[in-house]
């Protein structure tokens, strides 16, 4: 209150500024208060948002990749392979496909779906399991044909799924996440290809292992042929790829 002695003075009572002052200091520590409380959430939910380490199942699959590596059966073609997808991976994140904010991406599948899990599952026990124990199995019995036949398979397999936990970590765009299993799966049609012919014709070959065995890597071929055609020609491409691009335009367009 002016007290009458002019506009610009304000003159109040003692009791009166003591109440004021109170309502000021309560005013500029619930404001404090706020905006804590909006620094946290907002830290809250970018560590949230920000994507986790690379899982245990892809550090055993850089395992693989290693010791494959170190065993000298991996061709320079597979190495030049996997080096290239590195550079084009980051190229076309930066030229084609920006990250956008990870809110902002929709997920293509629900990850509780049981289906989903199933297709997986299987995936992971023919292409990469088996064809592991396959390797094994072939040191033990001598089959060295077998052993360079399997190799590429199993070790495209392997870069691909840590390919995967990188693209992912790194909060890559979707289109990017989805062109690893695409541009991996696409390669190893080929190596498949391959080891599928070895494998006919190593009957008569010397270190070819036993005939059951022989049977056994025909097999696996085969369920591995089968399983990853389908898989790029039957999920990626016509059902796959398109929810990817939609997702990710129409989360540009909401941007």
């Amino acid at each position: 209150m002016s007290g009458g002695v002019g506009p610009g003075c304000d003159i109040s009572l003692p009791k009166e500024q003591e109440e004021i002052v109170h309502k000021e200091q309560q005013d500029q520590s619930s404001s404090l208060k706020n905006n804590n409380l909006n620094k946290s959430t907002t830290t809250t939910t970018s560590s949230q948002n920000k994507p986790s380490f690379l899982s245990f199942r892809q550090l055993n699959c850089l395992a693989v990749v290693v010791v494959l590596s170190a065993s000298g059966m991996v061709s320079l073609e597979d190495f030049a392979f996997v080096l290239f997808s590195i550079f084009y991976m980051y190229f076309i994140s930066k030229v084609a496909f920006p990250s956008l904010h990870p809110s902002n991406e929709a997920p293509i599948f629900n990850t509780q779906n049981k289906m989903l899990k199933l297709y997986v599952f299987i995936g992971a026990i023919i292409g990469l399991y088996a064809p592991i124990a396959y390797i094994l199995h072939g040191i033990f019995e001598g089959d060295k044909e077998g052993i360079k036949a399997a190799t590429p398979h199993v070790f495209l397999l392997a870069s691909q799924v840590f390919m995967e936990g990188v693209a992912f970590s790194d909060g890559f765009s979707s289109p990017i996440r989805a062109f690893v299993p695409v541009f991996y799966n696409t390669r190893r049609v080929f190596s498949i290809v391959d080891w599928l012919r070895d494998e006919i014709y190593k009957v008569d070959v010397e270190h070819s292992g036993s005939y059951r065995r022989i049977y056994a890597g025909r097999a696996l071929a085969v369920a591995n042929m089968a399983f990853w055609c389908f898989n790029l020609f039957g999920f990626l491409v016509p059902v796959y790829l398109p929810r990817v691009f939609k997702s990710y335009y129409s989360s540009q367009k909401v941007n």
